[in-house]
């Protein structure tokens, strides 16, 4: 079942940017700390020169890479459909799937759900990823295998991810992804 929102596209690229910000920044965190009266306990990392890796360069895929582009981010994509003519006609790099996952500081998914898409980032393709590196995912929840993203987070493979969209929603109040390190949902 397709399920989206009357909302026009634009939006969904400014939360995957909003996201994108707030994980890579480590703002939830610092700002938690500071409510618990702590202080500072890292350093915001900066966008500009890292790589911006889109999974799905439709709409909001694209507007996506606007804003890394604007930041001074090296933008790269890949998807299943995806042709190199379509990522030199707007400035970024095509690249292979395992190429997009090595490279990658910032994975965020823009593709359609399918058989094909189902499950696509998952353990393997998570390993393949820079332990400080962050996933956004604004599309659909299945995409990614769950289980396989919060065994990364707990156990350090990645930094963080930040999601919008689950594979069961409304997310149960005693889900495991609330419980989950690292994450933003």
């Amino acid at each position: 079942t397709y399920c989206g929102t009357e909302t026009k596209i634009h939006s969904t690229a400014e939360l995957a940017w909003a996201l994108i910000m707030n994980s890579w920044r480590g703002l939830q965190t610092e700002i938690q700390n500071m409510k618990d009266g702590k202080w500072q306990t890292s350093v915001g990392r900066g966008l500009k020169g890292r790589t911006l890796g889109i999974l799905g360069l439709g709409k909001q895929g694209k507007q996506v890479a606007n804003y890394g582009i604007a930041f001074g981010m090296k933008v790269i994509a890949w998807s299943h459909n995806l042709k190199e003519e379509d990522c030199t006609n707007i400035g970024i790099e095509y690249v292979s799937s395992s190429h997009l996952f090595k490279s990658s500081d910032i994975l965020t998914i823009h593709t359609r759900l399918s058989d094909r898409t189902r499950g696509y980032v998952d353990r393997n393709k998570i390993n393949l990823m820079k332990k400080e590196a962050v996933i956004i995912n604004t599309s659909r929840g299945p995409i990614i295998n769950e289980n396989d993203l919060i065994r990364s987070l707990n156990d350090g493979t990645i930094s963080s991810a930040a999601l919008d969209v689950y594979d069961q929603e409304p997310l149960p109040k005693d889900h495991i992804l609330r419980k989950t390190k690292n994450i933003i949902l």
